[in-house]
Formats: C-alpha cells, sequence, structure tokens
C-alpha cells in the first residue's frame, strides 16, 4: 500500500471519528482529489450529510458521536459506488493515527491529486497536439493547452500558493528533450518560404513579426532564415552567393547543419516564387504544434517525480508552458494579420548603385589623404532609401 492510499483512509478515518474536521477540509479538499472510487464516494457522502445538517456535525466537542454517521455515510456512499462495507469503515478508523491530524492527512491526498492531475492534463494536451498533426490544425491544442494552464492556475490556488512560473535547476528533464520525427511537408514548406524569401527579400517585412527563427523545425533552415534576415538588415544584396557567404560567416557550414550545395538549392532564384506569408503561417502552425508537445513531455516527466513538491511542480510546470504561450501569441498574430497587396515582382527595390555601395560597405577601403573637390565630385551616397528601422533576426 502506497503511502498516498493510507493518507486518503488517515483522513476519512478522522472524519468517522471526528466529524468537525470536516470543517477545516470542505474548503479546499474535493471528493476527485482521492485516487480511489470508494474514497471518493465516502467523502461525496461525508459533505453531503454535512451540507444536510447530520445530527453527527452539528454536536459540540466532548459529546458522544451518534451511531448513526458511519452507518448513513456508508448508506449514502453507496449510492455511488458499491462494495462499501461496515468493517471497512472500521478499517479505515484503525487507519488513522490521530484525528486531529486531519488537515495534515489532507494536504498529503491535495498533493498526490495535484502530481495526478498534471499528469492526466498534460498526457491530453501531448494526444490533442499529435492529431493537429496529422490533421493539419491547431484548435485542439491551442485548448488542450489552455486548459492545463487554468488548471496548474487553480491547483496553486488549493495549494496556497501563487501561480507563478519558476526555472528549475539545471539539468532539467533529459527524456522530454528527446528530438522528435518532423513530417516532410513541414520541411518542404520551411524550404519553399525561405526560397520565395531569397527569391523576394521584400517579403521578410510581411512575416519578421510573428515568424522567428526557432519556429523552424531543421537547424539548417534556421541559419539560413538568420542569415537573409540579417542580409536584409544591413541592406545588402541577397543571391545565392552572398547568402552562401553569410552562412559561412555564421558557422553553419562549419559545423555540419549546411551544405553549399543546399544553400545554393534552396536561393536558386529560379526554384521558387510565391507568397510568403502563407507559408509562414503554416510553419508558426506547426512550430505550435510541436512547442505543446515538447511542453507536454516536460510537464508529465515532472508530474511524474513524487519527490517534486507540489508548489515546485506547478512553478516548473508553467515555465515550461512559457515558449507555447510565445509561439501561441505569435501563430494568433500571423493568423489575425489582414492580407496586404503583394509588392511587385523583382530582385530588390533598391537602386543598383545604393546596393552596390551598400556590399562595399561591409569591407571599407584604408583611410587615405582626401582629394581635391571638383565640381563634378560625385556626392556620398545615402542609406538605402527603402531600409526598415531596426529589426531583429538573430
Amino acid at each position: 500500500m502506497t503511502p498516498l492510499i493510507q493518507a486518503e483512509q488517515a483522513v476519512l478515518g478522522a472524519v468517522f471519528l471526528d466529524p468537525g474536521q470536516l470543517d477545516h477540509l470542505s474548503p479546499w479538499l474535493r471528493p476527485d482529489h482521492f485516487s480511489r472510487p470508494a474514497h471518493r464516494a465516502l467523502y461525496a457522502a461525508m459533505l453531503k450529510l454535512r451540507a444536510d445538517g447530520h445530527p453527527a456535525t452539528t454536536i459540540s466537542a466532548g459529546e458522544p458521536l451518534p451511531l448513526a454517521w458511519v452507518t448513513d455515510t456508508l448508506q449514502e456512499a453507496g449510492t455511488r459506488t458499491r462494495g462499501l462495507t461496515a468493517p471497512y469503515a472500521h478499517s479505515l478508523v484503525s487507519a488513522c493515527p490521530r484525528p486531529a491530524h486531519a488537515p495534515v492527512y489532507g494536504r498529503m491526498v491535495l498533493e498526490g491529486a495535484i502530481h495526478r492531475s498534471v499528469a492526466q492534463h498534460a498526457i491530453r494536451l501531448h494526444q490533442a497536439a499529435r492529431a493537429d498533426g496529422v490533421r493539419g490544425g491547431v484548435e485542439e491544442t491551442i485548448r488542450h493547452a489552455q486548459i492545463l494552464s487554468d488548471v496548474l492556475t487553480d491547483l496553486a490556488h488549493r495549494w496556497g500558493t501563487d501561480p507563478r512560473p519558476l526555472a528549475p535547476p539545471a539539468p532539467s528533464q533529459p527524456s522530454a528533450h528527446q528530438p522528435q520525427p518532423v513530417d516532410e511537408e513541414v520541411l518542404a514548406d520551411e524550404e519553399f518560404l525561405l526560397g520565395c524569401l531569397s527569391v523576394r527579400p521584400d517579403q521578410l517585412l510581411d512575416v519578421v513579426g510573428w515568424l522567428h527563427p526557432d519556429d523552424f523545425a531543421d537547424i539548417g533552415h534556421q541559419h539560413i532564415y538568420r542569415s537573409l534576415g540579417a542580409l536584409h538588415h544591413r541592406g545588402e544584396p541577397i543571391d545565392q552567393l552572398t547568402m552562401l557567404w553569410e552562412t559561412q560567416r555564421r558557422g553553419a557550414l562549419a559545423d555540419g547543419s549546411l551544405d553549399a550545395e543546399r544553400v545554393l538549392r534552396i536561393c536558386d532564384p529560379l526554384a521558387f516564387s510565391g507568397a510568403a506569408e502563407y507559408f509562414g503561417e503554416r510553419i508558426v502552425q506547426a512550430s505550435l504544434v510541436r512547442a505543446a508537445a515538447m511542453a507536454a513531455r516536460q510537464v508529465r516527466a515532472l508530474a511524474d517525480t513524487e519527490a517534486l513538491a507540489p508548489g515546485r511542480l506547478i512553478g516548473y510546470a508553467l515555465h515550461a508552458l512559457g515558449p507555447l504561450d510565445d509561439v501561441r501569441r505569435r501563430w494568433r498574430a500571423a493568423s489575425e494579420s489582414e492580407t496586404a497587396p503583394l509588392r511587385p515582382a523583382g530582385p530588390t527595390d533598391a537602386p543598383a548603385a545604393t546596393r552596390i555601395d551598400a556590399a562595399r560597405s561591409r569591407s571599407p577601403l584604408p583611410v587615405t589623404a582626401p582629394a581635391p573637390a571638383t565640381a563634378s565630385a560625385t556626392p556620398a551616397c545615402s542609406p538605402t532609401p527603402d531600409r526598415h528601422p531596426r529589426r531583429s533576426h538573430s
């Protein structure tokens, strides 16, 4: 018999011996906090008899307990489940060390219920994420993620703590971070989006506000997206060669996450053409489902750790849901954004001279003495006229 079952028996035995303990238990301990159906039925019966004004629940201290308290409780519980007998009720009484310690036993029951409830809702979230990943939706994932968040908040209040995210000590649960297989269609969407952005870099402005590098399932695609954003942010030209050079500068070729042939193929101007927003939304949607599955695995691993105190379990679980909440907000921004008219297709809007000057600015010439001014001297090139304010792509 586990300590949790013993605690449930001790709570019921304490209430059988002293019904007044319900005054301390009823505000925060519910029947569904008990793991066994028989225990849930008995505790629910006790609460009902108390609400109906049973004589045993209104006696003063020192007065004898009516014998009908046990028999009436068994009779009421018998309407909710079967198999309850008088000898079992007496065994519950024997299982209680001290009736005055009922609130402590009740907190043991609540602690077990918190672990069990968090684990159950984490499993449901993981199942919803897997189902949405197959059918290509996010509705059930978002709904179960919100349910899990609400359950954690309610459990925190019942335990008497604030529902605050708490970062667990490193290292975190290793089993929860195992890489999961990614659908080939998702990888194809990512590759197509990167190709569209390399052909029309101006479309970066349509997705940069809600599409992050971590939304890409493939780490090589993450490097390419960061490189695209960096080149566009600096006002430099984007083509196969500049992309290959930027990915090399960022170490993506050295660490093996990319190779030159793959970069050139993705950035081929003749291979891809389309609207970036549509594929960006699909990528964020897939990222949301993956984040939900990851969070569910982490929360399940935490809930299965019996040595973890409820307050820390709730805080760690809320922290694990943080990345999912971020992706969910960006998914909402992507799905609610109005479709803007497509810009005219073209390699870039900047004049050729300005683009050449921007590329040269990365490798300035050595400083020399200023040449004498002449009437035909060319004025200094101004910054790229359509360069967008500072944005972060890395």
